[in-house]
């Protein structure tokens, strides 16, 4: 969003807004509450999950630094999906009337629309949009996308700060089946040894995701 405002009324609309830090896998946003202000993502990334009727977490997107959150409740009326933090996150509450207030007076009403546009494509949970890869691509590609909403202000951009349990979660996949290809891409070096999931070689792992010619 910021990219489609531009710089300077990206900085009014964080002007008009109040600041607000958050913890990892703290929720930024809530299913289900109304929808009377949005976030503006100054600093971390977070994962927008949906619950399903048995309580399963969809992962829906992963959103950076420049991105608003809350936006979809304008379409629908309330919150159709939890935000939830990766890393500590900074961003900025505005109500949803200074929000608008602010793109009328600069003439920004298509920007909105156009963002509102790319995201939709959100509203398909993760796991349906990678259906027909194999499954080392679904979770090296899953990887791929949290490197790259990394910020500069992270200390290790090559981490992947998700569990087996979230990563299994988020591709529709068993616990078991995501550890033994995670330690096959560890003995590959395409992942650091270790307890934690981090990227060792960027270039291998576009490899493995299938986006890379052997």
């Amino acid at each position: 969003m910021r990219a489609l405002l531009g710089d300077e009324l990206w900085q009014f609309l964080v002007h008009a807004g109040t600041r607000c830090h958050f913890r990892p896998r703290e929720p930024l946003l809530r299913q289900g509450d109304p929808g009377d202000f949005l976030l503006l993502l100054a600093r971390g990334r977070v994962r927008v999950v949906r619950s399903d009727a048995e309580g399963a977490e969809l992962l829906l997107a992963l959103r950076a630094p420049g991105d608003v959150i809350g936006e979809m409740a304008r379409i629908g009326g309330g919150r159709t999906a939890t935000v939830q933090a990766i890393d500590r996150c900074m961003a900025y509450r505005v109500t949803a009337a200074s929000f608008d207030a602010l793109l009328d007076r600069h003439g920004a009403r298509g920007a909105l629309a156009d963002y509102l546009v790319g995201k939709l494509s959100e509203t398909v949970p993760y796991q349906h949009r990678l259906v027909h890869l194999p499954t080392r691509q679904k979770i090296t590609r899953l990887m791929l996308d949290v490197v790259a909403h990394a910020g500069p202000e992270l200390a290790d951009p090559m981490r992947v700060p998700f569990s087996l349990e979230m990563v299994a979660g988020s591709l529709g996949l068993g616990r078991s089946t995501v550890a033994a290809h995670v330690a096959a891409l560890r003995a590959a070096g395409v992942l650091r040894p270790g307890p934690r999931l981090a990227v060792a070689d960027l270039r291998l792992l576009r490899l493995e995701a299938g986006l890379l010619a052997s």
